[in-house]
């Protein structure tokens, strides 16, 4: 399975930030890269948000796989990240 080298709260951060800024959502920019990683820690807390939310799986998500496994890697992913 792919990992990705970056923390899952950064990652989110940076498509939260990307939506706001980018002309390929909802921001006029077409060419954000810059302004995305400079705004991604005005996003952080949105992001933890994202990943308190996430911790309980759904009904089709629980059903699809272990679910305590689930809440473990979201769990992991809320304590990486350090203020």
């Amino acid at each position: 399975m792919p990992e990705s080298n970056c923390p899952m709260v950064e990652r989110i951060a940076r498509v939260l930030a990307g939506a706001a800024l980018s002309s390929n959502a909802e921001g006029s920019d077409p060419s954000a890269a810059e302004k995305v990683d400079l705004a991604r820690r005005e996003h952080m807390n949105q992001a933890l948000a994202v990943l308190h939310t996430a911790r309980e799986p759904d009904e089709a998500m629980a059903a699809a796989g272990d679910a305590d496994v689930w809440r473990n890697m979201v769990e992991a992913a809320i304590a990486q990240h350090v203020d």
